[in-house]
């Protein structure tokens, strides 16, 4: 085993979370593998400061290359392959997240690719039904191969190439190229509705693990994946929540953002930003807060999202109009992501870890749209309320997906199925929900439980280990 050696693609912030803030990595360099981690470029010194260690090695991932060879090499055919993998999924799951990233893409296409989306939906309906063009298709997007990596793959000669997706990002470069080269590749699932939400594979993958046997299905049923080649390994990024490693005092988290210890704590993830507009969602609890008309004496934590930092002028500007709630109302708090390295995806850092663990643990309710904060808050035992306002005017000139239209996508289908907390659709709903939780914060509890076990699988904060086990078993 002392001579084995493997790639590992962690090219954000959350797939750095779950192979290095986890056992994985840790585990599989124990057992005696040398482990070479690619990444963003931006992230090299950061990740050997914090991460260092003999048997780890930190490469670069090249996605500026990787990026001027989509935009040079055919564009287009590449652009409508991406599409149409994520959009032909089978249709023997359910597709409705899908099904709003298709209108979102529809609606923002310039003039001559929206021309063609009459024919494009003929064709997801075929890829739909049909496995063969599906086979097809996976197959038929691996002739764009960039060979980016051809002095890494003959300098380090890796038995096993893993990457945190089926190549729906640009890993796809890397892991066509070591499957050119003949070399066994695997994934993994890091996020929540990855496997509901991205479709087929986007290069050709031998194993992938993921969180559960819903997952599970989803990619049996959905992406055809050989059900002997899925593996449920649970969440790694989970195991510092399960074993509180993360987790600050109180005291000392109350004083980081001047909240009142004598106060109970709403907090609220802002989520789904790309699809709508979430200061409705903040003006109606910072009202109920400021207002004083929650049955107990309460107070507003809002945490924004990583999309309120990325260059757009809507986002931008709902990030401005937060801070200045805060600034105007009493009780009204913010609190903001830590950045990793550049670009808005780069928020989600292992750096806030603390931040949000200690958020979740220590709010008396939770308040979120659906975003996986869902099954975090959870874990903690916290209780969680999805908040689905519609936006009066959505995002100007853009592409708005009401909120109360998103309860059938499949992880919040299961959530609201589970009872394992409460949707509310306008102020009186989030009033009345709000209020059941501050007194009575043991209801629902039960739910909760089993939602989670049903999500996560594994509650020991073992996941990691298993993962690693499960990768090492792979190299033999």
């Amino acid at each position: 085993m002392s001579s084995k050696r493997i790639f590992v693609c962690a090219d954000h912030g959350l797939a750095a979370i779950y192979f290095l803030q986890s056992d994985v990595i840790a585990t599989l360099i124990e057992a005696g593998v040398e482990v070479v981690l690619l990444t963003d470029d931006a992230l090299i010194d950061q990740i050997q400061q914090r991460f260092g260690r003999q048997g780890l090695v930190v490469e670069g991932l090249r996605l500026e290359q990787a990026k001027a060879y989509e935009r040079t090499e055919r564009p287009s055919l590449q652009w409508w392959l991406h599409f149409l993998r994520r959009a032909g999924a089978s249709n023997r799951i359910n597709l409705e997240a899908v099904d709003g990233f298709i209108g979102q893409v529809e609606d923002d296409a310039h003039a001559k690719r929206k021309a063609l989306f009459p024919l494009m939906r003929m064709v997801i309906k075929i890829l739909r039904n049909s496995w063969l063009i599906r086979r097809w298709l996976v197959r038929y997007q691996n002739r764009f191969n960039p060979n980016l990596y051809a002095d890494l793959f003959e300098k380090y000669s890796p038995d096993l190439v893993i990457a945190s997706t089926p190549g729906w990002r640009y890993d796809r470069y890397l892991l066509r190229e070591a499957a050119a080269r003949g070399l066994e590749t695997a994934a993994v699932i890091v996020g929540w509705d990855n496997s509901s939400s991205y479709s087929l594979p986007g290069a050709p993958v031998d194993w992938i693990s993921c969180w559960s046997e819903l997952q599970k299905e989803e990619l049996v049923l959905g992406a055809d994946w050989p059900p002997e080649r899925v593996n449920i390994g649970g969440i790694p990024s989970y195991d510092g929540y399960v074993r509180g490693e993360w987790l600050m005092a109180r005291d000392e988290y109350f004083r980081l953002h001047n909240l009142d210890p004598n106060r109970k704590l709403i907090s609220y993830a802002s989520s789904f930003i790309t699809f709508s507009p979430n200061i409705q969602n903040v003006e109606a609890l910072a009202r109920l807060v400021s207002e004083e008309k929650l049955s107990l004496p309460s107070q507003l934590l809002i945490r924004l999202h990583p999309t309120h930092f990325m260059e757009t002028p809507r986002f931008a500007a709902e990030r401005e109009r937060v801070r200045e709630l805060a600034a105007e109302l009493p009780h009204v708090h913010v609190v903001e992501p830590v950045p990793l390295g550049e670009g808005g995806m780069s928020y989600y850092s292992g750096e806030d870890m603390p931040e949000k663990s200690s958020m979740m643990a220590y709010s008396d309710v939770m308040v979120t749209v659906y975003s996986t904060m869902v099954v975090e808050a959870s874990l903690h035992g916290t209780p969680v309320i999805s908040l689905c306002i519609d936006a009066p005017e959505g995002w100007p000139g853009k592409f708005t997906l009401p909120l109360t239209k998103i309860g059938g996508w499949p992880t919040h289908e299961r959530y609201r199925e589970s009872n394992a907390g409460r949707e509310a659709q306008n102020e009186i709903e989030l009033q009345a929900a709000i209020n059941r939780y501050l007194d009575d914060s043991a209801a629902d509890q039960h739910a909760r439980k089993d939602f989670i076990t049903r999500e996560c699988t594994f509650t020991d904060g073992k996941a990691g280990v298993r993962t690693a086990e499960y990768l090492l078993a792979l190299l033999n």
